[in-house]
């Protein structure tokens, strides 16, 4: 009876057609690319796998402790062929592996543009590939069609046949953009942009999700991808236009907030240069762009004038948006030093900022402006602009004898 009990878990193979092995039968042809490599690399790997097995079963059977006709030479220690079969089949085989590899790394590079859509059919001259901006939300995602000027969430479509270049982003923590029947997967990280290049090649209805852990809603972070023939694919842009929505700036910043289960959304216009303002980090009025930030850097970095343009440089997601996360004055931390030590710093933090104040009131403050590639502040009219309201903030009045609840 203990034999035959494996047997009652049979009836559980029926169930086994209802499993989908979509990563083995893809609808895309990267999809497709990277099936075979995955089947050429198992296959070279079983090559050695299957035979050692097969001996390791062999030998156990033939050196069993019932076996005594079973011959035993303890003085054997060395084959000329043995050893060379031994060595020279898993050289090959990694030779092999890492050939088809090197090879596979370069022509699947998610970077690399599509000079195929399918097996034996070059992309057409002239044909541009559809740009989606991809935007990992927690916990949903957005999609934006710059060629169209719509968007949506937790929706994606694109036709058939036509090569699909996406660029990916976060707002927040990392997320993994994965569509197994169109192409690999590929992160998506906050105030970075990844891109990857993909092509459908088959109508139908496909699941993508995020494939890297994200918090309480990751398991939810799905959405429907429609690969669409071209009547289809318009037909599909011009329900989308039809919807009233717009995706603005403030909507965006709504929208970014965690959710769960968003059900699909369409926005018939989106703003422009919305998704450069979510890779570099400044959806927000008046908050500088980290492309501004390393302009600067570029130029020299910190001088008088750098340090004003830096003030609105935090990046609190959900509070505090534009200002500095303990205050626009000097803090300090109790753990490393007293309250004596704290109130002395207070005062001299005072003494030195009257004494910037009267320096800066001499004469033209801005001439002592340093940065190496820096303009003159003197010829840049921004500047004279905003130097008062710069002096402003080192002439208020300090108070010397101020309490240390700054600490």
């Amino acid at each position: 009876m203990r034999r035959l009990r494996p047997l009652l878990l049979l009836p559980l193979l029926a169930l086994l057609p209802g499993c989908e092995a979509v990563v083995l039968s893809p609808a895309g042809d990267i999809a497709a690319q990277q099936r075979d490599l995955l089947l050429m690399s198992v296959f070279l790997m079983l090559i050695i796998i299957i035979p050692v097995m097969a001996l390791t079963i062999f030998f156990a059977w033939k050196y069993r402790e019932s076996n005594k006709e079973a011959r035993y030479e303890p003085d054997w220690d060395h084959s000329t062929h043995l050893e060379l079969v031994i060595w020279a089949a898993p050289l090959l085989i990694i030779i092999c592996l890492g050939a088809i590899t090197w090879s596979g790394t370069h022509l699947l590079d998610p970077y690399r543009s599509l000079d195929r859509v399918n097996k034996g059919q070059a992309v057409a001259e002239g044909v541009e590939p559809l740009q989606v901006n991809v935007v990992a939300m927690d916990w949903k995602w957005l999609f934006i069609y710059p060629e169209y000027g719509i968007a949506t969430v937790n929706e994606l479509a694109a036709p058939v046949d036509r090569p699909i270049r996406f660029h990916i982003t976060s707002t927040g923590v990392m997320n993994s953009f994965y569509i197994p029947a169109l192409a690999g997967q590929i992160y998506a990280m906050p105030g970075m942009e990844t891109k990857l290049h993909a092509v459908i090649n088959r109508p139908g209805e496909y699941v993508g999700f995020s494939a890297n852990y994200s918090g309480d809603g990751f398991s939810n972070m799905r959405f429907a991808f429609h690969g669409l023939d071209d009547a289809g694919f318009d037909q599909w842009v011009a329900g989308v236009r039809a919807d009233s929505k717009s995706l603005d700036r403030e909507t965006y910043l709504e929208l970014e907030k965690p959710s769960e289960k968003v059900p699909v959304i369409h926005y018939a216009s989106v703003d422009e240069g919305l998704f450069d303002a979510v890779l570099n980090m400044c959806v927000e009025p008046g908050k500088m762009c980290m492309g501004e930030m390393m302009a600067i850097d570029k130029k020299g970095g910190l001088g008088l004038t750098a340090v004003h343009a830096t003030w609105p440089l935090v990046h609190d997601k959900y509070a505090r948006r534009g200002e500095a996360v303990l205050g626009s004055g000097d803090s300090y931390v109790m753990a490393v030093c007293t309250p004596l030590e704290a109130e002395k710093a207070a005062v001299d933090a005072a003494r030195r900022r009257q004494q910037l104040a009267a320096e800066m009131t001499r004469s033209t403050p801005t001439a002592r402006v340093m940065g190496a590639g820096l303009a003159r502040p003197g010829q840049a009219t921004e500047l004279a602009q905003s130097a008062p309201s710069f002096v402003s903030a080192f002439t208020a009045p300090a108070a010397a004898d101020a309490p240390a609840s700054q600490s």
